[in-house]
């Protein structure tokens, strides 16, 4: 069996491929990065030696999987046509990017329907996915990322993740990326091992446990229920210590790459939040 794949988001400020040596550097054996400024709509083309050094730093290092994260300001579920256009517009172009790099897995968050309706929004989402990966020649798989319940959220409930793989075109590259903060702020109690497991078991009943792709390991400091997405490091918030281990040892799940979302003053606390993980997982 292939060792336990745990990292966390790094940087890939100066040049992309410098997300290797810094996931190295702390012991990660995974990572996600963005491709290019989050909060910005525009963006520079990747140098064609930037991707010869990512590609070569990746087989030499021995990363199995890398995974992108999509920019924040893309709002996949509007009605809105302006806001409809640019963001399936940068969708598409993530997916490129992500083609050309070799990149497994991008995470997106769904947006808000913006008070237009939960289906609105559920098949404004499809429509964006299915048009980003027709056109795409790589292997990439999409992964949505369920949400932490806020006011008009798409996404939060299982039912509607499986909606919008159900009517997304080519949903074979369509899969899951769980958050555990989100599904503790959206009301789901993954502080115990009774309620990981009905959890889980709702989700494979509503969506199959085989689209779930990427774990984001995240403790909660808000309270279950709460809709406040605001990440805790593990065993540090309100899901704490027996929870994280829980879902450590939830069937599966060390199968999946563990990505860790919490900001790190430095790379002495990258280790140790992974060391936490470890020592979780015995």
């Amino acid at each position: 069996m292939n060792e336990a794949e745990i990292g966390l988001h790094v940087s890939g400020a100066g040049s992309l491929d410098l997300a290797f040596d810094r996931a190295s550097e702390v012991g990660a054996t995974t990572f996600q990065i963005f491709t290019r400024n989050p909060n910005q709509w525009k963006f520079a083309p990747i140098p064609g030696e930037v991707l010869e050094r990512f590609h070569e730093k990746r087989a030499r290092l021995g990363f199995r999987h890398v995974i992108d994260h999509m920019p924040y300001l893309p709002n996949l579920a509007s009605s809105e046509e302006g806001t409809k256009k640019a963001s399936r517009a940068a969708l598409k172009e993530e997916v490129k990017r992500c083609d050309a790099l070799g990149i497994d897995y991008l995470v997106v968050h769904l947006g808000s329907h913006l008070g237009r309706g939960t289906m609105a929004g559920v098949r404004n989402v499809a429509q964006a996915v299915g048009e980003a990966l027709e056109g795409s020649e790589g292997g990439t798989t999409i992964l949505l990322e369920n949400m932490a319940g806020q006011k008009n959220c798409v996404g939060a409930r299982f039912e509607e993740l499986a909606a919008i793989v159900e009517k997304a075109k080519e949903s074979d590259r369509v899969g899951v990326c769980l958050d555990t903060c989100h599904l503790f702020a959206a009301g789901f109690d993954v502080g115990t091992e009774a309620g990981v497991s009905e959890t889980m078991s709702l989700f494979d009943q509503c969506v199959g446990y085989a689209r779930l792709k990427v774990v984001h390991l995240n403790d909660s400091k808000g309270a279950l229920g709460s809709a406040l997405d605001r990440h805790e490091n593990v065993g540090k918030g309100r899901i704490g210590s027996k929870g994280m281990r829980s879902i450590l040892h939830y069937e599966g799940i060390l199968a999946r790459p563990l990505i860790l979302e919490t900001p790190f003053a430095d790379e002495r606390a990258m280790r140790q939040s992974l060391a936490t993980v470890r020592r979780l997982m015995m």
